[in-house]
Order: structure tokens, then C-alpha cells, then sequence
């Protein structure tokens, strides 16, 4: 059996993956754009495992019940199927502090930027951190990713509106959308190859 770790594209869902509808579970309102899809087959094409990464505050403000995000990963996975695309993994922070649910109003190492989601499908699906992405609509998700030890990658979509700079918060690309993202990542993974080519000689 081989040793090797697992590579891994940890891709925020609200904004990123999916249209930002607020708060939303209702399973019949979540689409994927077709440039979406594109992207998403390139990089399983690429030999990466698809990891979503999300925020649920609606949790902890009492907006809905984390059981009811499983609908909401039934969905998003029936319409990625049809593409013969599958998601490896579904990862979710329900806290908020302050919010009003009190056993998830905590201050918590999950919730983005912090990089505790990121680490723990790492651990849970044996990924190599510095041979995966982060994808995000925000700088949340950069510097997530950046915490975690991955490279990243800003989708430029107009949903970061406050571009609060720090290093922590320099994308190592930047794209219109997940196919762009896709397209960056698979010319950055040509690179690495051909190192790896150099380091046999």
C-alpha cells in the first residue's frame, strides 16, 4: 500500500462554491454555474481531492439546526454528480461568538480565518497541507488557508468588500471564477513536476 498523502482543493461554499444566499438550507434554491463545474472537473482531473470548507453562523444565531445542512450537501453533491464529480469532504464551523444559541457561541480555532477546519479534514483524510489550495471569495479564506499552510487562491467574484491587507492575507493567485482557479492550479502543478523531474537527475 502506498504511503503517499492525499493533495486536497479546500473551496469555501457560500460565495464560492455556490451563489451567497444568506442563511439558506432550502435545497431547491442551491445552483453551481456551469464555470463552476468546469473548474470542478479540472481539478479532479488534476488528482486532487475536493474539500468543502464553510462557515455556518446561521447555527449558532438560531437561524436553522445543523441537520439541516445536510440537505443542503445532498444537493450540492446530486448536482456535482452529474458531472461525475464528487465531493470528498463536508466541513462546517457552527459557531459565532456571542451568538445566541450559547452552546455555540464560543470563540472557536474553526471558524475562518482561523485554520481549524482546513486542519482537521487533514488529519481525517491524510492530505499533504503544503500540496493543497484554499479557494475562497474573501480574505477570510485566504488567510484561513495561509494559517493552515496551504497555497491559495482569491475568486475576485466582488464579495470581499473590506480588503483588510496583512501577509496573512496575500492570495498566491487571484481568478474570476473556479475554473480560472483551476487553470492557475494546474499550471502550478507543472512547475512542481518538473522539480521533481530535476531532483531524480
Amino acid at each position: 500500500m502506498s504511503d503517499q498523502k492525499h493533495k486536497a482543493v479546500f473551496i469555501d461554499k457560500d460565495g464560492t462554491l455556490i451563489p451567497d444566499i444568506p442563511y439558506n438550507v432550502n435545497a431547491n434554491l442551491i445552483t453551481i454555474e456551469p464555470v463552476t463545474k468546469e473548474g470542478l472537473v479540472a481539478i479532479k482531473e488534476l488528482g486532487f481531492l475536493i474539500i468543502v470548507v464553510s462557515n455556518q453562523p446561521g447555527i449558532a444565531k438560531g437561524y436553522f439546526e445543523e441537520k439541516d445542512l445536510e440537505n443542503v450537501r445532498n444537493k450540492i453533491q446530486a448536482l456535482l454528480e452529474q458531472h461525475h464529480i464528487s465531493i470528498d469532504g463536508f466541513y462546517y464551523c457552527p459557531h459565532y461568538p456571542g451568538a445566541v444559541v450559547s452552546s455555540y457561541a464560543v470563540d472557536c480555532h474553526c471558524r475562518k480565518p482561523m485554520p481549524g477546519l482546513i486542519l482537521r479534514a487533514a488529519r481525517d483524510l491524510d492530505i499533504d497541507i503544503e500540496q493543497s489550495w484554499m479557494l475562497g471569495d474573501i480574505l477570510n479564506d485566504v488567510e484561513a488557508g495561509k494559517r493552515a499552510g496551504c497555497r491559495t487562491i482569491l475568486i475576485d467574484n466582488g464579495n470581499e468588500t473590506e480588503w483588510i491587507i496583512n501577509p496573512l492575507r496575500i492570495p498566491d493567485g487571484t481568478a474570476n471564477n473556479i475554473a480560472e482557479a483551476a487553470a492557475i492550479i494546474k499550471e502550478n502543478s507543472k512547475t512542481a513536476l518538473h522539480y521533481e523531474r530535476l531532483e531524480d537527475l
